[in-house]
């Protein structure tokens, strides 16, 4: 029956994944990746909106709603009812497509040391680094990861997934699609933060030599999934950078092999939140430099996440073949959309905190209109994400996309 599950939990997943190929038909969806595929060209002709609830998905969709028993079966239950939810209940641009990706068993063996953490007492606390770097002569601990492909266990999950859902479904074999690089975060885990903060004064020379092989070792996993023909398409509805969607008709690039995808044919992105309070010559330092050989050979890019960028924009729109820019709740909206203009996509995250609190939808609109209104004219994308709760209040959701889309509508109009 595919996955080991009895009938009853497979009658339960086929009856989901049959609504969410029905969604995905709809005239609605095709006509959002139309409207993302202008918005990814710049063409676009109103703000895009996302919703993400990430961490309050817990919360919508609690353990005790999902009705299939076996473990395997729950999940795939939990990812088609989270696609059903999105499409009912928020008014936003999410994409809904009727696929199932199996990915490629692919396996890692990391970058020699592996990080270390003290953990918070608050069962969702954050937890403290705990370096396993301590001087220059650790770095020679470090080794570049290994790639390899277990391609009995991918034919495998393949036939199990074509069983289960191929009549209902495109089941899809995928490698590495979302590519996103993030150095500083792979090297503060080993290192530390304030250690890390530290280096850059004190010991630039061993930030740069971890930087260097950091960078060399990405460069060998790239050349590395090419030999295993792991590079996947990612022009579709494949979440790009910190929060967009990757439809566009730019790509593949012009030469295309539909048998052996080339970086050249793909979105990529990189980001560096861990140098959010550094200078704007520091970052460019210790993290541009390097993140732009590893961003050169794609064919689109993204750069940022939850890091402020207003005073770095000069450095970082100097990136190769720039199209999405991450614009934190912390940044200056207004001066990062005078600066970047219609040069690339404005993605716009919003603050989060509005969904926790005493929640007021007109605090919300209000909020929502001073950002359409201080980037228009660009080519904006408004992704509320990073919401790790809802107070157990999911309706909030569907509230704040709805005023959102008003806003979007309203502004778009006027």
């Amino acid at each position: 029956m595919g996955f080991g599950m009895g009938e009853t939990d497979r009658q339960v997943v086929r009856a989901l994944a049959e609504r969410v190929a029905e969604i995905a038909a709809t005239t609605a969806m095709e006509r959002r990746r139309q409207e993302w595929r202008r918005h990814n060209a710049l063409r676009g002709e109103r703000p895009m909106l996302l919703v993400y609830p990430e961490g309050s998905w817990s919360e919508i969709l609690p353990d005790g709603a999902l009705e299939c028993r076996e473990e395997r079966a729950r999940s795939i239950e939990r990812d088609l009812r989270m696609r059903i939810i999105t499409a009912e209940r928020f008014a936003t641009d999410n994409v809904i497509d009727a696929d199932w990706v199996v990915g490629m068993a692919l396996q890692f063996t990391g970058w020699g040391l592996e990080p270390r953490y003290r953990p918070s007492t608050d069962a969702r606390g954050a937890w403290a680094f705990d370096p396993v770097l301590h001087c220059r002569d650790d770095l020679r601990k470090l080794r570049h990861p290994e790639v390899h492909h277990d391609e009995r266990a991918t034919e495998r999950a393949i036939e199990e997934a074509q069983a289960l859902l191929g009549d209902l479904l495109t089941v899809r074999r995928v490698g590495i699609a979302h590519i996103s690089f993030h150095l500083m975060a792979v090297y503060t885990r080993l290192r530390g933060l304030e250690e890390t903060m530290v280096d850059m004064h004190e010991q630039p020379a061993m930030l740069h030599e971890a930087m260097e092989f950091l960078t060399q070792g990405h460069e060998r996993l790239i050349r590395r999934y090419r030999e295993l023909n792991a590079l996947s398409l990612n022009n579709d509805g494949t979440y790009h950078s910190s929060g967009g969607i990757g439809y566009t008709d730019e790509l593949p690039a012009p030469g295309f092999d539909p048998g052996r995808v080339r970086p050249s044919d793909l979105w990529a992105s990189a980001e560096a939140q861990e140098l959010a309070q550094v200078s704007p010559r520091m970052h460019a330092e210790f993290a541009l430099r390097y993140e732009r050989r590893l961003l050169e050979p794609f064919g689109l890019n993204g750069y940022g996440c939850c890091e402020d960028l207003t005073r770095k924009l000069d450095d970082v729109l100097e990136l190769p073949r720039l199209r999405r820019v991450s614009i934190a709740p912390t940044a200056d909206l207004a001066a990062c959309a005078a600066r970047i203009g219609r040069r690339c996509i404005v993605s716009w995250k919003p603050d989060p905190s509005y969904l926790v609190g005493a929640f007021d939808a007109e605090k919300v609109r209000a909020y929502v209109r001073s950002g359409v209104r201080a980037a228009r004219g660009c080519a904006l994308e408004i992704i509320l994400k990073d919401t790790h709760t809802c107070e157990g209040r999911p309706e909030r959701f569907d509230v704040w996309a709805r005023v959102a889309r008003e806003v979007v509508e309203e502004e778009t109009a006027a």
